[in-house]
């Protein structure tokens, strides 16, 4: 069984600071230099999740967040992350062994500056990524954004577990994906 090395882990955790900074000041090209050629961003926190697959659609994505007017001030603030070598299907390298996936979970918090404040919480959740290493170094090849809710609470009291989807605020409607997933196409 393969293992990732602490560098990979220090690129992987690289990637997931280089996303939020993207994000976070506009620069959409770097945010989709962020994902694999085949990278999918899944928003799995309103009534129908949202999936950007591929170049295009992560462009899509970052465009439409960076042209909201209420984008300017947004922070993410990313931690807590959980780095482990892929498992299932695990992908090795012919040459020396090493892991060529791997999975992070870390929360996910962003804040929206508001005037002189108070800011803004906007989400309170969780990503789930996939990692792959690709000829550019380690890549998100999959990344699913969770709200704090539903499954990962299930085991407190008074928590059924179940996914609870919240409607779209309206200034979030450009951002429903126009991109078909690939079963529609």
């Amino acid at each position: 069984m393969s293992t990732l090395s602490a560098e990979d882990r220090q690129q992987i955790e690289e990637v997931i600071r280089r996303y939020a900074w993207a994000l976070d000041t506009a620069d959409v090209e770097r945010f989709v230099e962020c994902f694999a050629p085949d990278g999918v961003l899944i928003w799995d926190a309103f009534e129908t999740p949202d999936r950007y697959e591929g170049a295009d659609a992560l462009r899509h994505f970052a465009t439409v967040l960076r042209d909201l007017p209420g984008s300017a001030g947004r922070q993410h603030l990313v931690g807590n992350t959980l780095i482990e070598a892929r498992s299932e299907n695990q992908s090795q390298s012919e040459n020396d062994g090493r892991c060529d996936e791997a999975r992070a979970s870390s929360y996910a918090i962003v804040f929206t500056r508001q005037g002189d404040g108070p800011h803004l919480v906007g989400v309170m959740g969780w990503y789930e990524d996939i990692f792959r290493r690709t000829d550019r170094g380690w890549r998100i090849r999959e990344r699913v954004i969770r709200d704090w809710s539903g499954p990962i609470l299930g085991r407190f009291a008074g928590q059924t577990g179940e996914r609870v989807a919240r409607p779209r605020p309206p200034v979030l409607a450009a951002l429903a994906s126009p991109f078909p997933n690939k079963d529609e196409r």
